[in-house]
């Protein structure tokens, strides 16, 4: 089993404290990605992980064993690093196998263990070569490379895409997420780009301040955020969020401060009368078939296959990503149903869950 456990992992630097009490499960073979704001602490909790920060409370377990006080290279664990970290004057196969050979491994089994990663990677061509004659996403395959000879219980990822491009950092997140399933190994990865979390995460761990917000599968996330932070953290365009107090019992409206009531499909019943936040999703927004709400365009923005629009609504900025093509200009009035059966509601006090 390789499977990690942390238990109650708290991080302090003198009377800072970073990591609050941190408990997460990941089972043998998940891929769980660490995602949150910068500054959250979720490089510290890598880190702590692979050996590279003391933990001031708590028990981390990799294999079912406790690893709290084993050095890194005792852990049975690869990391792969935001800058490589690859050796200038090492060729690729000198790089991919040093580890091996601080291990004292044989030259044959080296040699055996890098061609067979060199495979999986597409980097037999470029064995010979040196990290400066490469491009990013082939310096990363190489440092993915050095972590696959070591054939480790558990694979650890520090935001390995920062540097590469946008078109790179896609077909890159495609081969990390098919070594996966290749591998079966464990992965625990850390990134602050949401988009990321939810296309190559089997788990997301949303942190906020050094403590877990919400654990789930990244549609379990979507779909029903814990509170308001996660809600706005994961989807891109962000949640929309609008305040007010909902009445109307079985025909529900959000009354806005302004005292504007905004109709809406329904909601929960612990709801009602209540001073509420609802959230709802650029896409679930749509034209208004009756009265609608009014909304004045402030930027148009076509992607090709959606449009993004910003609107303003009674003063709150909003974002409408449309699917049909439509001619919208700024400072154009038009009228937008919230009526969605996607609306999320919050206590406007506690900002959680209702």
């Amino acid at each position: 089993m390789s499977g990690l456990a942390i238990k109650n992992v708290r991080k302090s630097y003198g009377a800072v404290d970073i990591i609050h009490g941190v408990d997460v499960d990941i089972s043998d073979g998940e891929f769980v990605i660490l995602v949150g704001p910068s500054g959250c602490g979720k490089s510290t909790l890598l880190r702590m992980i692979a050996g590279l920060e003391d933990i001031t409370g708590g028990e981390i377990s990799i294999g079912g064993r406790v690893v709290n006080n084993l050095p890194p290279k005792d852990r049975d664990i690869a990391m792969v690093f935001q800058n490589y970290a690859l050796y200038p004057q090492m060729t690729v196969a000198q790089n991919m196998g040093f580890a091996l050979e601080l291990a004292g491994a044989k030259r044959p089994e080296i040699e055996k263990k890098v061609g067979e990663a060199a495979q999986i990677l597409g980097l037999q061509p470029l064995l010979g070569r040196k990290p400066a004659q490469l491009s990013g996403g082939q310096r990363q395959r190489v440092a993915m490379g050095r972590a696959i000879v070591r054939d480790p219980k558990v694979f650890l990822f520090d935001e390995p895409l920062s540097n590469l491009d946008a078109k790179l950092r896609v077909k890159m997140r495609a081969e990390i997420k098919a070594l996966h399933q290749r591998l079966k190994t464990t992965i625990v990865y850390v990134t602050h780009d949401q988009i990321e979390a939810m296309t190559m995460a089997d788990k997301i761990v949303v942190l906020q301040g050094g403590k877990v917000e919400q654990i789930g599968t990244p549609l379990e996330l979507y779909d029903r955020p814990r509170n308001v932070f996660v809600a706005g953290f994961l989807g891109s365009p962000a949640m929309n969020f609008l305040e007010g107090k909902l009445t109307g019992g079985s025909n529900p409206k959000l009354q806005l401060p302004s005292g504007t009531s905004i109709e809406l499909l329904a909601a929960p019943t612990q709801a009602e009368d209540r001073n509420v936040i609802i959230g709802i999703r650029p896409e679930d927004i749509s034209f208004a078939t009756d009265d609608g709400v009014p909304a004045t365009v402030t930027v148009v923005e076509p992607t090709g296959s959606e449009t993004h629009v910003a609107l303003e609504v009674e003063g709150k900025e909003i974002t409408w990503v449309m699917r049909e093509r439509a001619e919208l200009t700024p400072s154009q009035t038009v009228k937008i149903s919230l009526k969605s059966p996607n609306v999320h509601f919050f206590d406007k006090g506690t900002q959680q869950r209702l």
